[in-house]
């Protein structure tokens, strides 16, 4: 039906005749000539309708703002004059014999040109419309590349693609799941999957040695900028490997993915442990850009008349951590503000701040609300942080926990409001996790998921099951966990261990893990593996806010879909074929009270 695609047309081709298929992207009349901006997903091209042929002229006349049309024309150089350097196709036009409407088009909810703004729930109502905008169809376009690379990058390395349950068993692996009710086993459940996890062990428990799957994964779970309820990864696994074996290769797959798609060569990926992570940036993805560090003054203020300070310091599960910014005493009171509001976000009781006007004149030349309680300790206070005139420094003071992710998240916001960067890209592997974390009950949970193998011994962990180490790493670039992975644990009796210390008796492992608890007795290799989130990935690649941009069809911060009015009622003959009642209550109820 077309010859070429409205992008791909250039000064080379003049003279030729060519057939074009798209949409009108703008139609204007210039003095009896007609000039429709055609536009394909691969760009935008100019045809000009003159009324000597008056069929194709009439059609043009008629046609409107994402019309479809059919165009058989010449290409021919622009007039001097008339050229647009700026556009691809800026140095030729199309001079049409034949303009066909192959459908009509309602005038769009709003514009899809670059003048155009709209909220995003209206573009996500009409996400069809949203995506033929030259800005989606390019992230569309990146991550298709960037599968492409991956694929054909992990198949040289012997990776073989295989497929995994949609459809499986609930299991422990941090998130809700989605449950999918079955027609022929009445009661019982499916559950969509959080990961391939187990799957992709059973396959190198029966022999494959490396597998890998772009796969859909489903949380249900409180969503933020970069989650999603289906999300997609970048599973791999692979047998007869260690750490270094797993990063290596998929350090190198990055490398290239970026050498390739962006033509940027990343720079060299250091690795920090996660307790070092914690204490110096507050989080477990640092963004190592930013040059801002938290310094522990802990032993400082432990004997300050200044409560807020002195008790956290004394606490067993507390700290206080000083933040400085260099230059910073330029921030105005409104703007310290906005960041106590901000760290309150976190937990964050307050944010205490001292300005740094003019150091040689000692406590006079400080302006802070608390400098009148830290008698002492200001001297060794700001020579620790290394203050200089013109710096502020900011304090977190309360558990580790609350000031790990009050400060650690002002520290990035931070670095994007002052301009710190220093650097366009910034890669690191997080290693030497902890095995667990207590949740809000002092209860041990998996801080990555229960198949994570441990660094100790089965005794070992028995023992002191809340010291131990995993066998975990995350790769992090510019402050955004790429991808995790780990060891796996491969030996039935430590599988067993570790369920145990989260609580999970032998009754219910074999419940909800004797498939792999069996599978884990006949000769189990050792291997492990590492997921990248491709949403992610694409977001970071095309320099897009969200990853909701780099979705063709995402669900709001909801988890809903505005186009098809998703999740929505169903029937009550659905729901009785698959012997679900709802408990609704009665409109009347509570009447009166």
């Amino acid at each position: 039906m077309r010859s070429h695609y409205c992008g791909q047309l250039n000064e080379t081709m003049v003279d030729q005749t060519v057939t074009l298929c798209g949409w009108v992207h703008r139609r204007r009349d210039h003095g009896g000539v007609i000039f429709l901006d055609m536009r394909d997903r691969d760009g935008i091209a100019q045809v000009v309708v003159d009324p000597d042929t008056a069929e194709a002229f009439a059609n043009a006349d008629r046609a409107r703002n994402e019309y479809v049309l059919r165009i058989v024309g010449r290409i021919r150089l622009r007039p001097e004059g008339t050229q647009n350097p700026n556009m691809p196709t800026g140095m030729i036009e199309v001079l049409a014999k034949d303009v066909e409407v192959l459908n009509t088009a309602a005038t769009p909810p709003f514009q899809l040109d670059e003048h155009g703004k709209v909220g995003e729930e209206i573009r996500l109502k009409h996400r069809y419309i949203d995506l033929r905008r030259p800005e989606m169809i390019d992230k569309l376009r990146l991550r298709s590349r960037i599968s492409h690379t991956v694929r054909a990058y992990l198949e040289n390395q012997g990776f073989l693609d295989i497929e995994t349950p949609i459809l499986t068993r609930a299991t422990p692996e941090g998130a809700r799941d989605y449950l999918v009710p079955s027609r022929t086993h009445a009661g019982s459940f499916f559950a969509l999957p959080q990961s391939p996890q187990l799957f992709k062990q059973l396959l190198m428990v029966s022999g494959f040695d490396r597998y890998y799957q772009i796969a859909k994964c489903f949380r249900d779970e409180d969503l933020r900028a970069d989650r999603q309820p289906e999300f997609t990864q970048i599973d791999i696994e692979a047998s007869f490997v260690e750490e270094d074996d797993i990063m290596a290769i998929t350090e190198g797959m990055i490398r290239q993915l970026f050498q390739e798609v962006l033509d940027v060569e990343l720079p060299e990926f250091p690795r920090m442990p996660y307790a070092e992570a914690m204490q110096r940036f507050g989080s477990d993805k640092p963004d190592l850009r930013i040059p801002l560090e938290l310094v522990d003054v802990d032993d400082l203020m432990k004997d300050v008349d200044f409560k807020v300070f002195s008790g956290p310091a004394n606490a067993d599960d507390g700290r206080v951590a000083a933040l400085k910014v260099k230059g910073g005493a330029s921030l105005s009171r409104k703007e310290i503000d906005d960041y106590t509001n901000f760290v309150g976000i976190y937990g964050a009781r307050g944010l205490a701040w001292i300005k740094v006007n003019d150091r040689a004149s000692g406590i006079e030349g400080l302006q802070s609300p608390i400098v009148k309680f830290m008698d002492g300790v200001i001297e060794p206070l700001l020579d620790r942080v290394g203050a200089e005139d013109g710096d502020i420094i900011f304090f977190g003071a309360d558990k580790a926990r609350i000031v790990n992710e009050a400060l650690g998240a002002l520290r990035v916001r931070l670095g994007e409001d002052l301009d710190l960067y220093t650097a366009e890209w910034s890669p690191l592997w997080v290693v030497d996790f902890p095995m667990f974390e207590e949740d809000d009950n002092g209860r041990l949970q998996a801080l990555h998921h229960p198949f994570t193998a441990p660094s100790c011994d089965v005794e070992t962990l028995k023992q002191r099951p809340a010291e131990a180490l995993s066998r975990a790493y995350d790769m992090v670039l510019n402050g955004t966990e790429l991808g995790g992975g780990s060891i796996r644990i491969h030996d039935q009796t430590m599988q067993q261990a570790v369920l145990a210390s989260l609580g999970i008796g032998e009754e219910e492992a074999r419940e909800k893990f004797g498939f792999l608890l069996d599978a884990l007795q006949y000769g189990a290799p050792p291997h492990g593996g590492l997921a990248f989130g491709l949403d992610r990935l694409v977001m970071l690649m095309g320099g897009a806010r969200t990853i909701r941009e780099v979705i063709a069809f995402p669900k709001t911060q909801s988890a809903a879909c505005l186009m098809t009015d998703a999740p929505g009622e169903v029937s009550g003959q659905q729901l009785k074929e698959l012997n679900i009642r709802l408990r609704q209550k009665a409109k009347t109820e509570n009447a009166g009270d």
